[in-house]
């Protein structure tokens, strides 16, 4: 199969590179940057450096594709309602594009992420299953799901064939360490570095976690399947951040440093993924507990610690 990956060097996006490859599909790549590429299989890979809102360059991209796996967002939670003009410019308003560039290349097929931890807001429920109502307290969530709507527009008008991710928190090796996004990653540098951790509320804020390589093997399985829809894709099991940090010392062996700040309006105080349809439609389960896959991570940032950029 021939796919076009948005947003396939971070730290999703190269993780389902290698495993398109590995599963002997034909990779096409957009990105903005080129710093992830770990393919062992670089000639079944072209990487194309370029902002997926580039119209020409999509067009061109799109020509002999089967499927495109929609990964690309240019803000976080945190961020996005610091300017909610941008998010929109930059995230909804590119996607449409690509789905008219899309329609017009007689493409149907699309995988996309959108957030199973933002488009829900404050759930009446836990775990929350797809059908949950939708009230996004962030811009972000507010984006993600009108993507989702116009993607539904564009199935009933012209024929697409969307699969929709919600995944929960993903995390594991290549995560960044910056804390714009992803606490299991930012949390271990801190700890390891002997840096405090600054935590908005008292820590006792509660996620669902998912280690990369079940969030991979979702989307391979959508892949592989013509099943259309919404599905989340969660562990199932709801953490606090400090229970994180904790599973983090056993990891280290290091004991963290860590300052209260004041809790944030827009944090969602506990969200738990129901994913049995993802499982019962793809015939999907998570393989890793959060210990295991904690640990998982700071095998490798161990490994790769000297070159990090952190």
């Amino acid at each position: 199969m021939r796919v076009l990956v948005l947003g396939g060097t971070g730290f999703i996006g190269s993780h389902i590179v290698d495993a398109l490859v590995n599963n002997g599909h034909q990779v096409k790549v957009i990105d903005r940057t080129l710093k992830h590429i770990q393919t062992n299989n670089p000639l079944l890979v072209q990487y194309i450096q370029a902002d997926y809102g580039d119209s020409f360059v999509l067009s061109e991209a799109l020509i002999g594709i089967d499927i495109v796996i929609h990964l690309v967002t240019t803000t976080v939670p945190g961020s996005s309602n610091l300017d909610p003009v941008a998010d929109i410019q930059s995230n909804l308003i590119n996607s449409v594009k690509l789905f008219q560039a899309m329609r017009h290349a007689e493409v149907k097929r699309i995988i996309y992420f959108s957030s199973g931890g933002t488009v829900y807001g404050n759930p009446n429920q836990v775990p929350i299953p797809e059908n949950h109502s939708t009230h996004p307290i962030c811009s972000y969530g507010i984006t993600k799901l009108a993507i989702e709507n116009y993607l539904y527009m564009f199935q009933e008008l012209y024929g697409f064939k969307p699969t929709i991710l919600r995944p929960s928190n993903p995390y594991g090796p290549r995560q960044g360490h910056y804390g714009a996004q992803g606490v299991i990653g930012t949390f271990m540098k801190q700890i390891i570095s002997h840096q405090p951790i600054n935590i908005w509320g008292d820590g006792s804020v509660i996620r669902d976690y998912i280690y990369i390589s079940d969030l991979v093997d979702a989307c391979l399985a959508a892949v592989n399947s013509d099943v259309q829809g919404t599905f989340n894709i969660g562990s199932g099991m709801g953490y606090s951040l400090l229970d994180i940090i904790k599973e983090i010392e056993k990891c280290t062996q290091e004991t963290a440093k860590v300052k209260f700040d004041p809790a944030r309006s827009f944090d969602v105080k506990e969200l738990v993924l129901d994913s049995n349809l993802a499982k019962d439609k793809f015939a999907w389960s998570p393989k890793y507990t959060l210990p295991q896959g904690v640990c998982l991570h700071y095998d490798w940032y161990k490994s790769n610690q000297k070159n990090l950029e952190i």
